[in-house]
């Protein structure tokens, strides 16, 4: 039965305040000059995972609760300029908001403001079970609210994806979503024991994959069939910054996936579009496309330049 939107992304939007640093760590001082200037634009994880699918092909819609602020209206702009479907539901406690500092190696420090949103915050039901009727696919961001979806949408039969980014494999808030969620994504940067902790999460939960993203050393993907390497893809131009980059490679999987490729084909997508996002800077919002994604597959495995994905979205799913 077709659907109206390829994936639903849950939760995740925000705006940051972007200041590009001499060095991480940043010494103390009493001042210092920035350049290039300080910069503040909309586009938090859910943000930019909605725009990695949409430049993708992908019939993408975002839910999420934002305040009726300045920063909100940043919000509303992004997705309305990029023709991305939002709904949103208001926050009290205002629009989220982050401080990233960037060294000139492209590495992030984000600092978030922890006072914005409350346990007490909730998606509305009824809102939440219209959309996920009309989707294929559920990508649920790791904020309050989100947790508390889950069930709705496993109720509608979505497959889920989730972010845990630098879980450090004990918080018990992420394990709702590790539980949860049918593709698990994970940062390495915090995990004592990156294959101990995937591997919990496969047996505990209901996930056909676990990937764990490890910046320059590539990712790695645990299955049933076992731990594999994904070796990481060089970036075709100078690399600027890593925000967004694991976003980036969460929608180029999800792409290989909903577009009906193998686990290790999807890694290949995630890790060209990853790759990208490096290359952009903090204070603009890009992602690659289909065609520039589809074209640097094919040249890196020797395949034609195109593939199930060339010719829109596969019906069908879970």
């Amino acid at each position: 039965m077709s659907s109206e939107y390829d994936v639903l992304v849950l939760g995740g939007s925000g705006v940051d305040t972007i200041a590009y640093v001499p060095e991480l760590p940043l010494p103390y001082a009493d001042s210092y000059m920035i350049q290039p200037g300080i910069e503040t634009r909309a586009g938090q994880t859910g943000d930019f995972v909605a725009l990695g699918l949409s430049a993708l092909g992908l019939r993408t819609h975002h839910l999420d609760m934002i305040g009726d602020d300045p920063s909100g209206e940043l919000i509303r702009a992004f997705h309305r300029d990029r023709g991305i479907g939002f709904s949103e539901v208001p926050l009290p406690g205002g629009t989220k908001r982050a401080v990233n500092l960037v060294g000139p190696d492209g590495r992030r420090l984000s600092l978030y403001d922890d006072t914005r949103s409350h346990e007490s915050d909730r998606l509305p039901e009824e809102l939440v079970h219209s959309l996920a009727s009309a989707s294929r696919h559920a990508h649920v961001s790791i904020t309050y609210p989100c947790a508390f979806a889950l069930p709705q949408l496993r109720e509608a039969g979505l497959s889920i994806s989730t972010d845990l980014h630098n879980w450090d494999g004990e918080n018990p808030y992420h394990e709702p979503f590790a539980y949860g969620a049918d593709i698990v994504f994970v940062s390495t940067a915090a995990l004592l024991d990156k294959e101990k902790t995937m591997r919990r999460i496969l047996e505990r939960g209901r996930a056909e994959a676990v990937i764990a993203t490890a910046g320059a050393e590539g990712a790695y993907l645990l299955t049933a069939d076992g731990l594999v390497h994904v070796p990481v893809v060089e970036p075709r131009r100078q690399v600027v910054d890593s925000n967004g980059a694991g976003d980036a490679f969460a929608s180029g999987f999800l792409f290989g996936r909903l577009t009906g490729e193998d686990l290790a084909r999807s890694a290949l997508y995630g890790s060209v579009a990853g790759a990208y996002a490096c290359t952009v800077p903090a204070t603009v919002s890009d992602a690659i496309d289909r065609a520039g994604l589809l074209a640097e597959v094919a040249e890196l495995t020797g395949g034609p330049a195109d593939g199930p994905g060339d010719g829109g979205p596969v019906e069908g799913g879970r």
